[in-house]
């Protein structure tokens, strides 16, 4: 049996060891879940944490969003602010003794101009009479060729022409009225303005703003706690939006950075532009870029932006001649143009107006009685139409047109350039009067239930071209399609002129030609026949060469441009102006050739001018904003024919108007110094006249845009037109080019004395009748014209369709 031993201390010890060994691996053998003391502060030094990183990470986003503003705000402010629109101006009104002239003309020409009528004349912009007697107190103005000052003009009148000019009481043989805004080439958002200086507006307008809309502008930094406050406290109590709290820096920063969205992150851009506005510029700085900037009002398609513009709009004045009652009523405009326009909303107007003037007595701006008396006053608005409100929209795509083969579109939209042109506004007016007035008639003459016909015109000085009125729809205000530019038209009988030149240049026809008129038939390559015909179906047999012309006979004319060759007379209308592939057919002789109207007055330019071809211009000058001239267009073009040449041709131009298709005007205007031609194409589908007097050439084109025929003849359809418009601008009979030898022809054309059986006084080439004049006894000739057509001319008549065509 065994004996167990009592353990010793070192095996208690060991023993001892080895259980608390055992026990501690059996602990670590059994997980235990043990909860961590708790720190109160961890989860607060957590989110200061974030919350310190996140603020760290706005403040830097907005630092550099500020930063951005700040440029964004710096560089639009210190460069151009606007991109500033060309300005068109017309031709001014030069005045001279012996100048035609009407008082109905200069009368609206200066009510046009923002003159103003008045018993006594002392100030810049008005006029009055003085008997029989204009004076004109003439506004300083930059002339593209200097500057002039202001000046008090008498002008007397004679028989409808000026008689005698002084200026301060001394004679003065020319003056110049400064010239009329016209329009502008405006950028792609059509933003109009006129910039003025802070200086240049009257005092009361700016008390006036300030007042209305920021009483406390001169106090706050670009933003007011107290004005959004109050506006909040105003439209609560209304319940609706009837205040807002912006100031003007910020009204500025909304039009001039930013657009009208209506959203949080908008206005706290806002908000922040103008501290950074307000940081950089000075009150003055900010306040006259507001007066320039500020949206007063629609023009059309144009909107009319500052002070400056609004007041010439609204009223015809400069800023400086508005009284307390437009002063007032401009300010008040600002809160809605729109809603308190005094064209259409007279009342509401007058309503705004009124309030502001209130408020000016309120804060001792005004008087009691100034507040009183500019109440009292109508609101006379600039009915005329024509401050700032007219448009040209066919002479203004023609300027653009002709600029931009020098010059960017950009450049003349961006860049504040002055254009000055050639417009007579007193031509473009009777131009679109005319045409309006007749085709009204025409059409109810013609039955038309609906707008059927169209027109365009053109009309140009005679000496240099210059286009003094253009018109390319019977909707004279319209954007589109312009016919006097762009419609390509069958001529019809405008071409017969080249014919008549060739023939007379060549040396073998004078006027007293005989020509046979009588059935012509040519054959095409394809087999097919031309065969024209006279627009009363008849053969007239042998006529004087200027009686073919007088009457447009169409067969008489194809037979002598076939004599004279179909490449001669082709080589006439190149050496006229016609810049075009004219193909080589007998039917061009009749006007088969299209052409658009201004290409038809670059072709009768050259007869009008004397020989001289040349094309038809629009612009005398262009300068920058502070008048430094960029360009200065001379007239251009080449001696094409002699004076004697034309002159010749001229003579036959001239008979239309005495014994042919034209011959109503003789009758109008009480003289045959007058040459024109009628055309009408092919079944009537185009009627055209082309006339000119010393002075000025006129084209004028009727027809559809169908192409379909109508019942009206050049004679019957485009002359009354042309005679409208000529009887309102007055007609100066032409003056010889060169002297011509005259003498009296018989009945076979051969130059003759008057009491040798003589009947007709024709005009020959200087030096060509020497050793040609026969005796009496040599009257006889194998041909001539029919008996009875010479005493017809003997009589100075005919048949009613003799003269039809």
């Amino acid at each position: 049996m065994t004996t167990a031993k009592k353990p010793t201390r070192a095996n208690k010890s060991s023993t001892k060891k080895t259980a608390t060994t055992r026990t501690t691996a059996t602990k670590k053998k059994q997980p235990v879940s043990v909860k961590p003391k708790k720190n109160p502060r961890n989860w607060k030094q957590r989110v200061w944490y974030w919350l310190w990183r996140i603020s760290i990470l706005v403040i830097l986003g907005l630092g550099v969003w500020l930063v951005y503003l700040d440029a964004q705000v710096r560089s639009q402010f210190d460069g151009n602010k606007w991109t500033l629109p060309a300005k068109v101006y017309a031709r001014p009104l030069s005045l001279y003794p012996g100048l035609l002239l009407s008082s109905e003309q200069l009368k609206a020409e200066l009510k046009w101009n923002d003159y103003k009528a008045v018993s006594h004349v002392v100030t810049p912009g008005t006029y009055g009479r003085d008997g029989r007697d204009w004076i004109i107190y003439r506004r300083a103005f930059s002339f593209a060729d200097r500057n002039e000052g202001a000046v008090k003009i008498r002008v007397s009148f004679l028989a409808g022409r000026i008689n005698q000019l002084s200026v301060a009481g001394e004679p003065e043989g020319l003056v110049r009225i400064e010239p009329q805004y016209i329009g502008g080439i405006f950028p792609a958002h059509n933003e109009d303005r006129e910039l003025i200086a802070l200086q240049d507006v009257p005092p009361a307008l700016v008390a006036a703003l300030i007042a209305v809309e920021d009483r406390a502008y001169f106090d706050h930094h670009g933003i007011s706690i107290r004005g959004i406050l109050r506006a909040m406290k105003a439209n609560i109590a209304a319940g609706r939006t009837v205040q807002g709290g912006s100031t003007l820096t910020q009204q500025l920063v909304k039009n001039f950075f930013l657009t009208n969205e209506r959203s949080l992150q908008r206005k706290v851009k806002e908000a922040f532009m103008a501290l950074l506005l307000e940081l950089h510029y000075s009150k003055e700085e900010i306040l006259q870029a507001y007066l320039n900037e500020v949206y007063l009002g629609q023009a059309g398609r144009r909107s009319i932006h500052g002070i400056a513009l609004a007041s010439r709009f609204y009223f015809a004045k400069n800023v400086q001649q508005l009284d307390l009652s437009e002063i007032a009523l401009l300010v008040g405009m600002i809160k809605g143009p729109s809603y308190y326009n005094p064209f259409r909303k007279a009342d509401n107007a007058r309503s705004r107006r009124d309030v502001v003037l209130n408020v000016m007595e309120e804060l001792k701006i005004i008087s009691t009685a100034e507040r009183i008396n500019a109440q009292g006053q109508n609101i006379l608005v600039a009915k005329s139409g024509r401050a700032g409100q007219r448009e040209y929209p066919a002479f203004i795509q023609l300027v653009k047109r002709q600029l931009q083969t020098d010059y960017r579109l950009e450049d003349l939209q961006n860049t504040g350039l002055r254009i000055f042109t050639t417009l007579d506004p007193w031509l473009q007016h009777a131009t679109e009067k005319s045409i309006q007035q007749h085709i009204a008639k025409l059409e109810k003459r013609a039955g038309f239930d609906k707008p059927t016909l169209e027109a365009a015109a053109v009309v140009t000085s005679v000496d240099g071209a210059e286009v003094r009125a253009i018109v390319g729809s019977r909707r004279v205000q319209y954007f589109g399609f312009n016919r006097a530019l762009d419609a390509q038209r069958s001529i019809g009988s405008l071409a017969k002129p080249a014919v008549y030149l060739t023939a007379l240049a060549s040396g073998r026809y004078d006027w007293s030609s005989i020509v046979d008129d009588k059935a012509v038939s040519v054959a095409g390559q394809d087999g097919s026949l031309w065969q024209p015909k006279n627009y009363d179906k008849k053969d007239h047999g042998k006529v004087f060469m200027v009686d073919a012309m007088a009457r447009s006979l169409n067969q008489a004319t194809a037979r002598l441009g076939m004599k004279l060759g179909i490449g001669q007379v082709v080589d006439t209308f190149e050496r006229l102006g016609v810049e075009k592939n004219i193909p080589p057919y007998p039917s061009i002789l009749l006007g088969s050739l299209s052409m658009s109207p201004l290409e038809v007055t670059q072709m009768f330019q050259t007869y009008a001018s004397g020989g001289f071809a040349m094309k038809p211009r629009v612009i005398e000058a262009l300068t920058t904003s502070d008048n430094k001239v960029l360009t200065s267009y001379a007239v251009e073009g080449r001696q094409a024919f002699s004076p004697e040449l034309i002159e010749r041709l001229r003579y036959g131009l001239q008979q239309v108007v005495v014994q042919g298709t034209g011959k109503r005007l003789a009758q109008v205007f009480n003289t045959t110094k007058i040459a024109a031609k009628t055309g009408t194409s092919d079944d009537q589908r185009d009627a055209w006249f082309a006339g000119f007097d010393d002075r000025h050439l006129g084209v004028v084109w009727l027809g559809r845009d169908d192409n379909e025929s109508m019942p009206f003849t050049g004679a019957s359809g485009a002359l009354p037109i042309w005679q409208s418009i000529f009887e309102q601008s007055g007609v100066e009979p032409l003056t010889p080019l060169a002297d011509l030898d005259w003498a009296w022809v018989n009945a076979y054309g051969h130059p003759v004395a008057q009491d040798c059986g003589g009947i007709r006084r024709m005009p020959f080439k200087s030096g060509s009748l020497i050793g040609r004049e026969i005796s009496c006894g040599a009257n006889k000739a194998t041909s001539g014209p029919r008996t009875d057509s010479v005493e017809k001319e003997k009589q100075g008549g005919g048949s009613w369709f003799d003269w039809l065509f």
